[in-house]
């Protein structure tokens, strides 16, 4: 509930500090006073957009504050839990404007961003404006209307859950249907390229070996001839080879180490350097034999050599790299084609999801409608209270699974009939203006009983309404005030008169500058102020008598 609300350099405001109570609270002024004014300042602390023409002329900022008790209003204090803005059984909503338009807005003295000042302000106040009526012409606002009496919050959330899915799927298949004409071509193209490299099978060090054993039977002929030269030299020529050389140094060697045994190491190094130069020799023998001038084994390597070096210059890599590639167009060519099972597995997915999304749909639906049969009863016996006794109003719930929407599959229309042996029609063709005024009054009190907002704002909302049907929209208000915390800013008597409490706003001057102030009115004072609406500038015993009738 709304308590408290101060006012600083607001507008024509200076300073207002007003205490709200529970029960309904009439508000009233002159023409032009400002009536709606500190319902506008409230609007800042609930979010609403602010810029520097708030500001009071010649002040530096405005500052707006509204202080609520949270003891029935279980949503609003989990929402501040969860935010870790609690303050047990209160919250403090304030906002400031500076005179160029910047703004700050805090939470039981926290600095939040605006949009936490409207998800807290939607579960603490309710506003209904003077031209709210006119909104309920529109198939959107009668959905939002009839949700908000159904309460059934569960089923719209389970609605909206499965739409989004059914979105989220159906863009993912969006976007591998729209890839899948590159996917097609990149497939073919992969599968020609794999099915060559496949037919020339190199494996992955081939290239290496295939280069090194081409190099090999190219060289061959000089490798023969240099082989043999080296042999020669080591073991086989008569004029002196390395071998018959080292065995006399060797020998030498082996006399000199029986005169000292100092030189015992160059006998040992001579020997070792000898058993050296034999087994070269026979390496050189044993390679000569294994050595095979193949011509036909070297055309197929130069063969081999030659397509693996095209097929790199065509792959546009390094041959040594070529059976890699190989191996990863391998690897891409399968995950495309699991992209076309992913594809059919994405329709699956999207097929499921609608399925839900038409179920939870078709449920919404049939609460819609049970609760439209109640409201159509609420709402015709309440126009027949406001002076249409032969009024009737239905609303029609057409479900249509092809219009599938974040709110379900259901168009709405209110209908309405005014005059007897009249046919129901949709409510914009059939209801005047002072007859559409009634019958939005009557759907935002019924559906205000629902909703869970401990205060509740009509701005006006009884404009078009006079007579006899002005005291029934007080008493209305009035019942609605027992349970629920009501301000209503209006201009009748009968409807002022029903309020628990009264406030009056004032225009005045005051040092050449324009103020506002609004102040409880006490009985005496309230009885003046309903015979001042009553009657005018001119207040008559007749019309003091009028206004303390109206407040029996």
């Amino acid at each position: 509930m709304l308590c408290q609300l101060s006012i600083n350099n607001f507008a024509i405001v200076r300073f207002l500090e007003l205490d709200f109570k529970a029960g309904m609270t009439s508000i009233t002024g002159e023409t032009g006073a400002g009536k709606s004014i500190a319902i506008d300042a409230l609007g800042l602390c609930l979010g609403n957009r602010s810029d520097a023409n708030t500001v009071r002329p010649g002040a530096s900022k405005t500052e707006v504050s509204a202080r609520f008790t949270l003891h029935d209003v279980p949503l609003a204090k989990r929402w501040l839990e969860d935010n870790d803005l609690d303050a047990e059984d209160e919250c403090i909503l304030r906002r400031t404007i500076n005179s160029d338009g910047r703004s700050r807005a805090y939470i039981n003295g926290n600095p939040v961003p605006v949009t936490q000042l409207k998800a807290i302000g939607q579960l603490l106040i309710g506003i209904h404006g003077q031209h709210a009526h006119h909104a309920m012409l529109k198939s959107e606002h009668q959905l939002n209307l009839l949700d908000s009496y159904a309460n059934h919050k569960l089923l719209l959330d389970s609605v909206s859950a499965s739409y989004q899915r059914c979105k989220q799927v159906e863009n993912q298949l969006k976007q591998l249907e729209q890839a899948q004409h590159e996917r097609i071509s990149r497939q073919q193209l992969l599968q020609y390229q794999v099915e060559e490299l496949n037919e020339f099978n190199l494996g992955l060090e081939e290239f290496d070996e295939i280069e090194q054993e081409h190099k090999r039977l190219a060289n061959g002929t000089d490798l023969i001839e240099r082989c043999q030269a080296g042999l020669h030299l080591l073991t086989e020529s008569d004029e002196g080879n390395i071998e018959s050389l080292l065995n006399k140094v060797t020998s030498i060697a082996d006399t000199l180490q029986g005169y000292d045994d100092s030189l015992a190491p160059i006998s040992t190094m001579l020997n070792e350097a000898l058993i050296q130069v034999q087994e070269s020799a026979s390496e050189i023998e044993s390679y000569l034999s294994r050595l095979e001038l193949d011509p036909e084994h070297f055309a197929f390597l130069e063969k081999r050599l030659s397509t693996a070096m095209q097929l790199a210059r065509k792959h546009h890599v390094s041959p040594d790299k070529l059976a890699l590639h190989h191996q990863e167009l391998v690897a891409e060519l399968a995950e495309l084609a699991g992209d076309e099972s992913k594809l059919d597995e994405i329709r699956m997915q999207l097929e499921a999801s609608q399925k839900a999304y038409l179920t939870n749909a078709q449920k919404l639906s049939q609460s819609r409608s049970r609760y439209a049969k109640e409201l159509d009863k609420l709402v015709t016996h309440s126009i027949h209270e406001l002076n249409m006794p032969k009024g009737k109003f239905s609303i029609q719930v057409n479900h249509d699974p092809a219009n599938i929407a974040v709110n379900g599959c259901d168009n709405i229309e209110f209908m309405v009939t005014t005059n007897p042996g009249q046919p129901l029609q949709a409510i914009s063709k059939v209801a005047s203006g002072g007859e559409l005024s009634r019958i939005g009054l009557g759907i935002q009190v019924i559906t205000a009983k629902k909703v869970a907002t401990p205060t509740l704002i009509f701005d006006e909302v009884d404009v078009g309404i006079s007579g006899p049907t002005a005291s029934v929209v007080g008493r209305m208000l009035r019942s609605l005030g027992e349970s629920t915390q009501v301000l209503c800013v209006t201009h009748l008597p009968q409807v002022a008169g029903n309020g628990h409490q009264h406030m009056f706003v004032n225009k005045f001057n005051k040092a050449g500058s324009t103020e506002t102030s609004m102040q409880a009115l006490d009985k005496d004072q309230r009885v003046n102020e309903l015979a001042r609406l009553l009657g005018g500038d001119v207040i008559t015993e007749n019309t003091l008598a009028n206004a303390r009738e109206l407040l029996q």
